[in-house]
Parts: structure tokens; sequence; C-alpha cells
């Protein structure tokens, strides 16, 4: 497992070791201790979920304000373009966004430590995204980051498609208005 620093401090893009041969491929996509070790601190998931979406599904940008939420995510099958936005006041990247396309295919992950919005654009035809998280979802608690606040700047790969949202995601806080973190 080998991790690659972004350009937001806390973030990173996690690459497993894959083995392969003739019959397919193999690799941990979870593992304690060495998660431990590239993070530099143990890391205790609570809840794992698992999103299945179709093409141009959009989720979030969510967060939660209590029971702030580090998720180490990936997918299973199909391709996202997967967002996080800084929404930690004291960070010099506070509201910043971050994009990487994650898939089956490049098999990568991204580590979303507390204090971030997080999202994504379904780009196949469908995928199955999946998530472990360092707390319990808490409803009460949860908020949405508007997906296109101009004053983030988030540049989603849309190419011509109108994003599919629940009307949740598509009433959306701007950042000027969010509850954001210290």
């Amino acid at each position: 497992m080998k991790a690659i620093p972004t350009a937001i401090a806390d973030v990173l893009v996690i690459e497993p070791t894959v083995f392969g041969d003739a019959r397919g491929s193999f690799f941990e996509s979870w593992n304690r201790r060495a998660f431990a070790k590239l993070l530099g601190r143990e890391v205790d998931f609570v809840q794992d979920n698992h999103s299945a979406s179709v093409r141009g599904v959009l989720r979030g940008l969510h967060y939660q304000v209590k029971q702030a939420q580090g998720k180490l995510v990936r997918v299973a099958s199909g391709e996202v373009f997967d967002v996080v936005v800084d929404l930690r006041r004291s960070s010099p990247t506070f509201g910043r966004w971050l994009g990487e396309r994650l898939s089956a295919g490049n098999r990568r992950m991204l580590w979303v430590p507390p204090g971030f919005a997080h999202g994504f654009l379904v780009l196949s035809e469908s995928a199955d995204f999946l998530y472990k998280s360092t707390d319990y979802y808490a409803p009460e608690h949860e908020r949405t980051l508007l997906w296109n606040d101009p004053a983030v700047g988030v540049e989603w790969p849309l190419d011509g498609v109108v994003p599919v949202l629940k009307p949740r995601d598509a009433a959306g806080t701007p950042l000027a208005q969010a509850e954001t973190f210290s």
C-alpha cells in the first residue's frame, strides 16, 4: 500500500499493492497496520457503506458538523469523480476543493479526514462506491455544501450531462453560509 500526497494537506490518494496473474488479481483494500503506518496514527472505522448509482448521479457534498467522519473511499465497479472540500477554517486550504478519478480499474482509494465535505459524480454507466467511516451516520448533524457554489468552483466533468441530484443536494448551502469546522 502506498500513500500519494495531494494538494490539500491530510488528504491522501492510497494505491494498494495489486498481485495479478492469469487467474485475475488480488489486493488488500484495508489493512489496519498498513493504514496506520501510512497515516502515522491509528484510525478506527465504525461503519462501512455501499452506494450504487447510475451515470450522471451526483451525491454530495455532504459532511457532519458533529460526529465528523473521516472516510476511506473506493470504487468496486465503474468510475466516479470524487470531490472533497476543506471546511477547516484554521487550514491554509480552507474552501479549496480536490477531485480524483476513482475506478475499479485504477483501484485507487482516497483518505478524507474529518473536516471535509465529500461527494462524487458517476462517470460510468453505473458505479458501486464503497467507504469506511470513522464515526456513525448522524442525520441530525448532516449538512450539504452546495455542489456548484461558484465560491468553491468545483470543476465537475459533466461533459454536457445534467447531473441527477437529490433535492436536498440541489439545495445545498453556499460556503459563505455553511457551518464549518474550527
